[in-house]
């Protein structure tokens, strides 16, 4: 039986109130992370599952499940029990990948390592959660990840694999390293593939039946813009349920084949785009080891693939390149475009230059597993392109203002998600986790409107609102006003200091190629078209918005930059 969900239930607003709950007709999953592979491995036995165009690796699902296996037996070879953190610090290569459902296979909770951290930020990471083992790449782009965990366990050098005893990471054992050459105190790969072949399929079973969908199953560290990164701990029913119901908005099937250019360390890769193939047995297609435009539309046009996922910047990058025309986008029905906001002209011309006029939105936080609320395919354009759809099935939602209470619909106030997606919490961090999720609700720190339909709308963040003179100044607003603009090509709207007004106005713009304008111009192109207190007193063009790997605009960054350009002291907002 395929899974291709119908067209989504309206879902209402309570009351008159900005409080909705999803629909409950298709009952939650019981599955762990194995099981829901078994079960699509038994389904679909000889279809592609994997395509890893860079590695030149095709796989079938029963393919896909004996290398799984395989490294599943390494991985207990080497001692590795239940409940061990083990972690992953690599771009997006087949390794990756097999380790995310070997790990599960053996109920070892996979600990995502930001394949763009360096010397203090690893060094956190793998003591915060006390990681026994770390399989990781030699190098990607100016990351050299093997000399940086010799440089923090230099004991690496003398000890034999397994034996390690590092004065810096005292929970670490085992470095398992990808690639052919040999590095001292480390195993390699295949190597401990080769060592885990024997491995009986049904002692591996025994060891999956003793596992809990609520077991911990993987650690996601959030980037926060202040303060030590947290761990987000979710479980089996956390990943595997937001799984099928984001699949399911998408009407995927094993006839759907997704090309993949996100990131797995990050949700959007390993939930929104790994388990929910896996959920359904739709073909993974992964154009390379980091996003490239080019790579990317190659990978669609020749694999014929059904549905691509990105962030808008992504998105932008491809319908912008030089050699856009030359790719066949016709196979393209379905896709997410999630991450951060989704400028209104940037889906228009996804729907209408890349075919894929099924495309939804979503959206979540790591620490709901994460998504929320997510357009569905038969959403009107003008919901699509202006909403993120409404509450995704199970899951309960309320916008609260400063003093707890739900909002009245249309009006603003933070979101608040409460249901089987929320996480176990912040690993080893009570206080922060108590102070994240309250009576169940997770406070997402978003700033949101739901209409009278139940159509979520993101505004902004709870920090990212600047109150100018008295006035709320929402940045989401002016930015989509701005992005109007045709010579603007990305736009960023945040506050700045003033000691007049508390707060002024400042936007980040990045112009089309070959366009040039001047900051008169952005202004005349306000002036009388919104408030004057909303138009930018401060406008800088730039060639490039500072990001995380993800694609996530880094607004503290810009806001601190200005802060110092303008001499305005430290006093960030």
């Amino acid at each position: 039986m395929t899974m291709q969900g119908a067209a989504s239930p309206t879902i209402l607003p309570i009351g008159g109130l900005s409080h909705v709950r999803g629909s409950t007709d298709i009952p939650l999953s019981e599955l762990t992370v194995p099981a829901l592979l078994a079960e699509t491995v038994a389904r679909f036995p000889d279809r592609e599952a994997v395509v890893f165009r860079e590695q030149g690796i095709r796989w079938s699902w029963r393919e896909f499940a004996q290398v799984v296996d395989a490294m599943a037996g390494g991985l207990r070879l080497l001692g590795l029990e239940r409940g061990d953190r083990i972690g992953i610090w690599s771009p997006n290569r087949v390794e990756w990948l097999v380790t995310q459902f070997a790990t599960a296979r053996l109920g070892l909770v996979l600990v995502n390592i930001n394949p763009a951290y360096r010397l203090a930020e690893l060094e956190y990471a793998l003591n915060k959660v006390g990681c026994k083992a770390i399989v990781a790449a030699e190098s990607f782009k100016t990351s050299r990840y093997l000399e940086m965990l010799q440089t923090l366990a230099p004991e690496l050098k003398s000890c034999e694999p397994g034996t390690l005893q590092a004065a810096r990471l005292p929970a670490l054992r085992w470095v398992i390293r990808m690639g052919a050459e040999r590095t001292p105190g480390m195993l390699n790969y295949d190597a401990l593939l080769a060592h885990g072949t024997h491995a009986l399929t049904s002692e591996l079973d025994a060891l999956t039946a003793q596992l809990d969908r609520y077991d911990p199953i993987n650690i996601q560290f959030t980037s926060g813009t202040t303060g030590a990164p947290k761990g987000a701990t979710l479980t089996h029913r956390n990943i595997v349920n937001n799984a099928r119901f984001i699949a399911m908005a998408m009407r995927f099937s094993e006839q759907d084949k997704l090309c993949i250019p996100v990131p797995f360390y990050h949700c959007f890769g390993m939930v929104l785009a790994v388990l929910a193939c896996v959920s359904t047995g739709a073909c993974m297609v992964f154009p390379g080891e980091a996003f490239e435009p080019a790579a990317t539309m190659a990978a669609v046009s020749e694999e014929r693939c059904t549905a691509l996922h990105g962030v808008p910047t992504m998105f932008i990058a491809q319908l912008d390149h030089p050699d856009f025309a030359k790719y066949d986008f016709s196979t393209l029905r379905t896709g997410i475009m999630a991450g951060s906001p989704c400028p209104i002209e940037t889906m228009k011309r996804v729907i209408s230059q890349m075919h894929m006029a099924q495309v939804t939105i979503a959206y979540g936080m790591t620490e709901t597993s994460p998504v929320s609320f997510q357009s569905s395919t038969t959403d009107p354009l003008d919901k699509r392109v202006t909403t993120v759809g409404q509450i995704q099935p199970h899951l309960e939602v309320k916008l609260v203002d400063g003093t707890g209470e739900i909002v009245p619909v249309g009006e603003k106030g933070e979101l608040c998600t409460r249901g089987y997606s929320v996480m176990q919490g912040y690993w080893d961090d009570e206080p922060r986790t108590r102070e994240a999720i309250r009576d169940g609700w997770m406070h997402t720190g978003d700033l949101a409107t739901i209409d009278a339909e139940g159509y979520c709308n993101i505004v902004g963040r709870v920090k990212d609102m600047l109150i100018r003179g008295g006035e709320n100044v929402y940045p989401r607003e002016i930015e989509e006003f701005l992005f109007r603009h045709p010579k603007v090509q990305a736009v960023q709207v945040f506050g700045v200091p003033d000691p007049k007004y508390g707060e002024e106005v400042c936007a980040w713009i990045v112009l089309k190629p070959g366009d040039t304008a001047t900051e008169d111009d952005i202004r005349a192109f306000c002036r009388d078209q919104i408030a004057h207190y909303k138009i930018p007193r401060y406008i800088r063009f730039v060639d490039e918005m500072p990001m995380t790997i993800t694609g996530k605009v880094q607004k503290f960054v810009m806001r601190e930059r200005m802060t110092l350009e303008l001499g305005l002291g430290d006093k960030t907002t």
